[in-house]
């Protein structure tokens, strides 16, 4: 699938299937998240990918979303911000979230080509979901994404204009000024 048309599918899905999907694409779905940006290069991610229908359920109350036992396979997506804030600074922190939001972004894309769905979930109780996965206190959890195939096809939502959010040289200025070139 060309990435154009990967991105332009992308979507959260809440209705998964019974149909299991293999381990091994969704393995290599995870392995694309090694090639997104890191601070320094500093690998800070770490991936918990659960199968176990009794923790799927757990993590399905943690984050108060019923749709997520509905998943074959959940992925956990958690960070170690050891080596960047020490690197960074409290700046580090902030440089944790948004190498995981990258490489969450090419988990995503590598999902939609190989034909699965999933959601981003963003909300859960931390404290269940450290103490469902014997996740250490010290390590952040970005967000729990459950996997599996679509069930039906779900209409999408059509997507903001462009023109409602693009600015040029200020905010809020729509108009792109071209100065006159001098050779």
């Amino acid at each position: 699938m060309e990435l154009d048309k990967a991105i332009k599918e992308r979507r959260s899905v809440r209705s998964f299937n019974s149909r299991t999907p293999d381990w091994r694409t969704i393995i290599e779905c995870i392995d694309s998240m090694r090639y997104a940006p890191m601070a320094g290069n500093a690998f800070s991610l770490k991936f918990i990918l659960v199968d176990d229908p009794e923790k799927i359920v757990k993590l399905a109350q943690a984050a108060q979303q019923d749709y997520v036992a509905q998943s074959q396979y959940v992925l956990v997506v958690c960070s170690d911000k050891k080596i960047t804030v020490n690197e960074y600074g409290k700046r580090g922190e902030i440089y944790l979230h948004q190498q995981a939001g990258a490489a969450i972004q090419n988990l995503l894309l590598r999902i939609v080509e190989e034909g699965l769905a999933t959601c981003w979930v963003g909300h859960f109780v931390e404290n269940q979901v450290k103490k469902t996965l014997s996740i250490p206190p010290e390590i952040n959890i970005e967000c729990i994404l459950p996997i599996g195939y679509e069930e039906g096809k779900i209409h999408r939502k059509r997507k903001p204009e462009l023109d409602n959010f693009l600015f040029f040289n200020k905010y809020k200025n729509k108009k792109l000024w071209k100065p006159h070139r001098v050779d």
